[in-house]
């Protein structure tokens, strides 16, 4: 079996997240291969869930920005592809939307998850917009 946990991003193992990512196929859209720039991107998340096996595996992760009253913006929503199927997405995402009850969860779905939200609740918004930072 298997459990979600609000929990404090910096306090995170990185090596521990960076085998989740990989494992759920999120690495291919994420800095994995710059240990400090995703060690900045946990610490600066000030909601994150994270669901482990009863052994204490890390098997998800829900990784959030909010301002608890009226946003929640889910930037990383991450499952172990052995896990995935069983309900720990689902329950990353009520476990994130409980902290912050009043707010709207926004998220921008990976290509290959576009059917998975609208399946766990989310309806789809037509004006969202994104202006990428400068190249590296």
């Amino acid at each position: 079996m298997w459990s979600c946990e609000r929990v404090v991003g910096s306090a995170l193992d990185v090596e521990e997240v960076l085998g989740l990512y990989r494992a759920s196929t999120l690495a291919e859209r994420r800095p994995v291969d710059d240990v400090e720039r995703f060690t900045r991107m946990l610490a600066g998340a000030n909601l994150v869930v994270t669901a482990r096996t009863g052994e204490g595996r890390l098997i998800g992760i829900a990784r959030s920005v909010t301002d608890g009253a009226y946003a929640t913006y889910l930037s990383d929503l991450a499952v172990d592809a052995a896990y995935q199927s069983k309900g720990v997405g689902r329950e990353l995402i009520r476990v994130t939307g409980e902290a912050a009850p009043q707010a709207t969860i926004i998220l921008l779905a990976a290509p290959a998850a576009v059917d998975y939200y609208p399946r766990v609740g989310f309806t789809a918004h037509h004006s969202a917009w994104t202006l990428d930072g400068p190249e590296e």
